[in-house]
């Protein structure tokens, strides 16, 4: 029996106590213990690593370490450390050049078409280990660019980000920056709006070729940025590894950048959020805590919610580190329209960095050479109130969409959305009003995501997937006959009502003036005739 018992310490206390162990023998000693007790991996590793610090090597140490998932340090990772020979690229190329053209006969020529290279995809995948024990700092903030001018969402996430890493500073006493990064033709002018809204650094790379989302540079150039690679010039401004923290809008070109960037960066993403907060958290999953029964608290994690498949749902995700694994930075995708910008300040003081780096042209190797400018669709975002028809109008399309239409008129800023109910039906709607049945209207799971002060629903039955598209919505008013519809469970008011007959009065009420006879009176029944 060895004096040390691994049992009866945690791995981290385990770990430190191997330090004054010498002794071949009783290094293996204790790790059989450690596999006849708890059978703790990352205790085994930490013997594992000892033994090797006294050039000792363990038995069965290729057994007991290989683990799904086992990640591979790469030369790139460690440096001058790495061990093996350095093999060259070329040779590789050549090798697999021969083999490819040779012409396989007889049975090896059967047993080629059996083996066609797919059976075993990743049988030879060498993986980036994470850096373990690095240094993350900051939130980054990846800011889309479209026509010359910033997407509202990036300036929705940098003032999310500015609210984020404010009250961080307050908690932890930490003074960590919102760092916007972009790219583009000519967007130097782009990067210092970026600091009027909330950035404390923006970080951009200027090239004519970059005038359009393109996967393979902008993925290349935001990875480089997030890595601190580059000139002094374009670096010295930052002293960690990576990222703590990156957020990307959840658009068509931000969640293909997400993805492929965190993959580069050897991280996760939790896509599609609509709120995000940092708070500390216990944890107790032995994946992460390196032993079953323990706890342990992590700091500075960023709590990233988005809706479930229900839409009745929300899921939280967390990306936390395992004992030998770092996952950062943590990241998500945010869809547009779920928070607010804070006002620009022109005066506000930052710093912006011109990134540099070559950009092979092998990376622009599709061009555009002929395109066509769509016309713009209808945007609900960023509108105080929305008013949403549904299938309720059945009886008379044309009239409940009219009536509908007065009622956004009533309003200082408003605009008409629908169901997808209404875009797949077959409602023949007369005159200018049909218009607004195409699906640019559409809100929902499919449609847009709005988040309005006020929303009323008028004739919505509540499906999920319409939930999904306005439950951030300040306050929701819903008008329909059946007193049982699903939309009752997450309205702030409901009243039961023939739209055709509410929907008029409201209007004249917002005309008037009456705010007595706004929406919340009319959702608490109005006159006693109703």
């Amino acid at each position: 029996m060895t004096a040390l018992d691994p049992n009866d310490h945690t791995v981290d206390e385990l770990t430190e106590k191997l330090e004054t162990v010498d002794d071949e023998d009783e290094l293996q000693a204790i790790l059989e213990a450690e596999r006849a007790g708890q059978d703790r991996a990352t205790a085994r590793e930490a013997v594992h690593r000892r033994l090797e610090e006294i050039g000792a090597e363990a038995d069965g140490v290729a057994g007991d370490t290989e683990t799904e998932g086992e990640y591979e340090e790469t030369r790139e990772d460690v440096g001058d450390e790495a061990e093996g020979e350095e093999v060259d690229e070329d040779e590789i190329d050549e090798s697999e050049t021969d083999e490819s053209e040779t012409e396989p006969d007889g049975a090896d020529a059967e047993e080629a078409e059996e083996d066609d290279g797919l059976s075993h995809p990743t049988r030879d995948k060498k993986h980036v280990r994470a850096l373990e024990d690095g240094d993350y700092a900051d939130m980054w903030i990846f800011c889309e660019t479209q026509g010359g001018e910033l997407l509202d969402v990036s300036k929705e996430m940098l003032g999310k980000g500015r609210e984020l890493m404010d009250q961080f500073e307050a908690d932890y006493g930490d003074e960590e920056d919102v760092v916007a990064f972009l790219m583009g033709d000519d967007c130097e002018a782009l990067a210092e709006e970026c600091i009027a809204y909330g950035a404390d650094v923006a970080v951009y790379h200027e090239d004519e070729r970059l005038e359009r989302f393109l996967h393979k540079p902008y993925t290349e150039i935001a990875s480089h940025m997030a890595r601190g690679e580059g000139t002094v010039e374009s670096t010295d401004w930052r002293e960690y590894d990576k990222p703590r923290y990156i957020l990307f809008p959840a658009t068509n070109n931000g969640r293909d950048l997400s993805a492929k960037v965190q993959a580069e960066l050897d991280s996760g993403l939790a896509s599609d959020c609509s709120d995000l907060f940092i708070e500390e958290n216990e944890i107790s999953n032995p994946v992460k805590t390196g032993e079953p029964g323990v706890k342990k608290t992590v700091e500075k994690v960023l709590h990233m919610k988005r809706p479930d498949f229900s839409g009745f749902e929300y899921s939280t995700i967390l990306c936390l580190d395992n004992p030998d694994r770092d996952f950062h930075p943590q990241g998500a995708s945010v869809i547009p329209g779920s928070f607010e910008p804070m006002e620009p300040d022109a005066d506000r003081e930052g710093l912006v960095v011109e990134h540099e780096m070559e950009l092979p042209d092998d990376w622009f190797r599709v061009e555009i050479t002929e395109h066509d400018q769509l016309e713009a669709g209808i945007d609900l975002t960023g509108h105080d109130v929305i008013v949403c028809l549904g299938r309720g109008i059945a009886d008379d399309p044309t009239e409940g969409m009219e009536l509908g239409l007065d009622l956004v008129d009533a309003f200082e800023d408003a605009e008409l959305g629908i169901t997808r109910g209404i875009v797949t039906s077959s409602y023949q709607f007369e005159g200018h009003v049909e218009a607004y049945s195409k699906e640019e209207r559409q809100i929902g799971e499919t449609g847009q995501v709005v988040a309005p002060d006020v929303y009323i629903a008028a004739g919505v039955s509540g499906a999920v997937q319409h939930k999904v598209g306005m439950d951030e919505s300040d306050t929701i008013i819903a008008i329909n006959t059946d007193p049982d519809a699903r939309i009752r469970d997450f309205s702030d008011y409901f009243v039961e009502g023939d739209l055709f007959e509410v929907l008029p009065r409201l209007t004249e009420a917002i005309e008037a003036g009456e705010t007595d006879l706004g929406p919340e009176a009319v959702a608490d029944g109005g006159d006693d005739d109703d």
